[in-house]
């Protein structure tokens, strides 16, 4: 029987590969249980059991635990910084840029880069790669279709210059996505590839551990190239950075030593 949270933690493991123990228990058992109760369940067990049985409502709790919001160009006074900024200091020593969105959602941050890429840069070489745990979510940023709320910090000429208007939303031109690759990745148990100049990974630790929060930042530092950025959310400050090899370069921008 599955009475206690840590019961479902223990079951919920093996079967979704997502490790609730490196999540803070208080935030993540509140947002099971609100899940639970709207849908009818007021125990583990049983919940446990339907998940198993319908897909859809699988998904729908994957969703809700993974916490998938984002904008194009979100906090736009960080993006001025990245491409006035770091892009230029980043582009003094090396072409072509790997950079890498952690936790991407929806691609609405991959194709950022990509776009700041092509106005600003638009000699330079570069690779972006998006990654998330959520196939649903990266099923959308493959398919490239988005809602008229993906776009509020977006400016107008943009959204013209790299969007076309559909019946339901706005489909990203195929110029965009060429230039991105995605794939499916748990951040805290895969191994990552090394040699990137630039790694964001925001609002995506807020709920982690601080145990899990020191293994992805190892982990991040380890597959920054020396001279390499990491991008950390407006909510997540950097504690312990010196003992990891970084250094603060602007708020919420870090180069690897």
């Amino acid at each position: 029987m599955l009475n206690t949270y840590e019961d479902f933690v223990k079951a919920f493991h093996p079967k979704s590969g997502l490790d609730l123990k490196f999540y803070k228990q208080n935030q993540m058992q509140r947002r099971i249980l609100s899940f639970m109760n709207s849908h009818g369940h007021s125990s583990y067990g049983p919940f446990l059991t339907a998940l198993s049985a319908d897909p859809a409502l699988y998904d729908a709790f994957f969703k809700h635990l993974t916490i998938n919001v984002s904008q194009f160009f979100r906090d736009a006074a960080q993006w001025k910084t990245l491409r006035e900024t770091i892009l230029p200091l980043l582009l003094q020593n090396k072409t072509p840029l790997k950079l890498w969105s952690a936790g991407c959602s929806g691609g609405q941050e991959p194709y950022s880069l990509a776009m700041t890429m092509m106005d600003y840069f638009s000699t330079a070489k570069f690779t972006v790669l998006g990654s998330d745990i959520d196939v649903n979510v990266l099923k959308q940023a493959k398919d490239g279709l988005y809602k008229q709320n993906d776009f509020a910090s977006t400016p107008p000429e943009v959204l013209q210059k790299y969007f076309t208007l559909i019946d339901n939303g706005y489909q990203i031109k195929d110029s965009v996505k060429r230039q991105v690759s995605f794939q499916h990745q748990n951040l805290l148990t895969d191994r990552f590839q090394s040699g990137y100049d630039f790694i964001a990974c925001r609002n995506v630790v807020i709920y982690f551990t601080d145990e899990a929060k020191e293994i992805l930042y190892k982990k991040f530092t380890d597959s920054l190239r020396p001279g390499g950025i990491l991008f950390t959310g407006s909510t997540e400050h950097l504690f312990g950075m010196n003992q990891l090899g970084l250094k603060s370069i602007s708020s919420f921008f870090y180069q690897k030593q």
